[in-house]
């Protein structure tokens, strides 16, 4: 038996995104960097960052004015009340709120702190936030679409973000939006190494997919927006709202 690898290259020769970039030229044009071109069977992880920045998903502050429920959250939060307006709108629901930190399902349907809004990584003047994309499930497909056309391979595609969990400590990278791949495994009825044949298990198979992405990425000043993977068994197609835990059978709300 030959020995199972799974390659990650980071493709760190994409420099920072504006509104309007076309992504699949920079990615195109970062694997060439690298040394690498794609081939069938490959995986691009990239981070949501610059997805929401290339779909002009950022926004000035000095451009909000708080409603009065966002002046209430901010009161209860101590957050900014302009981006309280903004995580308001954002938000499907609020589901916990304390000093600095708010937890939310968001309108795309996932429970995450602060309706995925973030300020770093964004500008240096501190006054701009990015939203997450509006659909990041559409814009993976997009993104595997172009890249198709530019090289001829459509790799599947997983859109990331570091996302906490409820039940441990720390923030892991996670899938947000997913093309040309299962985002969630269902290995019931398969055997086990014994035979026995397995009845509840589920593997978030992108998620695992963005964890080991998030290692090369990192989370400060890395400047590694996107990683090539390598080695994967991937047949199908799934989306990251497929890893979305049905609200019956949510424990945690």
């Amino acid at each position: 038996m030959s020995a199972r690898r799974l390659t990650a290259v980071g493709l760190d020769a994409i420099g920072d995104v504006a509104a309007g970039d076309d992504l699949a030229a920079l990615l195109t044009d970062a694997l060439t960097a690298a040394g690498e071109t794609l081939q069938p069977g490959d995986v691009i992880a990239l981070a949501q960052k610059i997805v929401s920045k290339a779909e002009g998903r950022g926004v000035r502050l000095a451009d909000v004015t708080p409603t009065p429920p966002a002046e209430e959250l901010a009161g209860v939060t101590g957050k900014d009340p302009r981006l309280c307006e903004l995580l308001l709108r954002e938000t499907h629901t609020v589901l916990r709120q304390r000093e600095g930190l708010v937890v939310v399902e968001d309108v795309r349907g996932m429970v995450l702190a602060n309706a995925g809004i973030d300020a770093s990584n964004v500008a240096a003047d501190g006054e701009s936030v990015l939203l997450l994309p509006e659909d990041p499930d559409a814009s993976a497909r997009a993104l595997r679409a172009a890249l198709e056309r530019r090289t001829g391979v459509a790799p599947a595609v997983v859109i990331i973000d570091s996302i906490g969990r409820a039940w441990r400590q720390g923030t892991v990278g996670t899938a947000i939006g997913v093309a040309g791949m299962p985002a969630l495994l269902d290995l019931r009825g398969q055997p086990d190494m014994h035979g026995r044949l397995l009845e509840t298990t589920e593997l978030g198979l992108a998620d695992e997919v963005a964890a080991a992405a998030s290692l090369l990425m990192g989370q400060a000043d890395e400047r590694c927006p996107a990683v090539l993977l390598r080695g994967l068994t991937v047949t199908g197609d799934g989306a990251a709202r497929d890893l979305l835990r049905p609200r019956d059978r949510d424990m945690f709300r």
